[in-house]
């Protein structure tokens, strides 16, 4: 497990940047945290880092929003599914061609990879954010490595 403190939305973006421009397809990316703690400001800075020119934002009444970039980014919000990812065909986008990040992801735990890189964004402060990256699976360790180096 890794963290780092991150002192404005933008310094916060300037990582998921940065991971993004390591990513490959088949990238599975969680993001927990509670509301406003920063999930969509994190992915809409990965989607930037994706090359994605259309404005990334909260796909949470639509379930999920696909960007093009390098690769296709899979945003999804799956608050309000509990455990239901089997019945909407997730699985075919956390398996696919491109990235997936799925916020609210403790809700449908059962239906995610084993192998991803999970993220927890914690409020410390105004600004301040506390980002804990969790790897599971060695290319992910090796991901975060990169990232925080």
């Amino acid at each position: 497990m890794y963290t780092l403190i991150t002192h404005s939305a933008a310094e916060t973006q300037a990582v998921a940047e940065k991971l993004a421009t390591l990513v490959k397809a088949g990238t599975v990316i969680t993001l927990d945290g509670d509301l406003g703690a920063g999930k969509t400001t994190f992915t809409q800075g990965f989607g930037k880092g994706l090359g994605v020119t259309r404005n990334v934002n909260s796909p949470t009444f639509t379930i999920m929003k696909q960007y093009q970039g390098r690769l296709p980014l899979y945003h999804m919000d799956v608050y309000r599914l509990e455990d239901t990812g089997d019945d909407i065909g997730l699985e075919e986008y956390i398996n696919g061609d491109g990235v997936a990040i799925v916020e609210w992801s403790n809700l449908i735990e059962s239906s995610l990879p084993t192998e991803r890189l999970a993220i927890t964004i914690e409020r410390t402060g105004d600004e301040e954010r506390q980002l804990t990256f969790a790897p599971v699976g060695d290319a992910y360790d090796t991901l975060v490595q990169e990232v925080l180096a």
